[in-house]
């Protein structure tokens, strides 16, 4: 999964793969192999040649706000940026003819979903809720209209690129 995050002014692409227990990261032109865990909410245990780092990340309330991160003794704000998600953010895309797909981008389960077939949907709104490396996210409806299908049920794994939901 390619991911862009936001230290103060600087910018970092950041391509993230997991197996397990095990992820694997590339920063720009550094690779990272870690084991990660998360022992309770908002605390990971991550790994990497023998050193253990405790990472206290603080829940946002809104997906446009910066995540708090402390490691050790450091603090910083982090913005995540999904690139595939900010490309279909026109206002063009919101009312699109046609079929409309929800997928995940990683592997992960579902953890809720929150409307039914033939539920009505607004642009935005939340579908269904995946948990993907110890993180729920909500996807949500690219497009006002009505849910044709779920393909997956609550507690289903999934594997990246699957589609989800598909929105008429």
């Amino acid at each position: 999964m390619k991911l862009i995050a936001q230290i103060d002014e600087e910018k970092h692409e950041i391509n993230i793969k997991r197996e397990d227990n095990k992820v694997f990261a590339e920063i720009g032109d550094r690779k990272y192999e870690l084991e990660a865990s998360q022992p309770e909410p908002n605390v990971y245990l991550l790994k990497h040649d023998g050193k253990i780092f405790e990472v206290f990340v603080s829940p946002n309330s809104k997906s446009d706000e910066p995540f708090k991160v402390k490691v050790g003794t450091d603090d910083f704000e982090v913005q995540i940026s999904d690139p595939k998600k900010l490309r279909g953010t026109g206002s063009s895309d919101t009312n699109t003819d046609g079929v409309a797909e929800i997928k995940t981008a990683m592997p992960g389960k579902i953890v809720r979903i929150l409307l039914e077939e033939n539920a009505e949907v607004k642009s935005g709104e939340g579908v269904i809720i995946v948990e993907a490396m110890k993180m729920q996210n909500e996807m949500k409806s690219p497009k006002d209209g009505i849910i044709k299908e779920i393909r997956f049920n609550e507690g289903d794994t999934v594997n990246a690129g699957d589609v989800l939901v598909i929105i008429e």
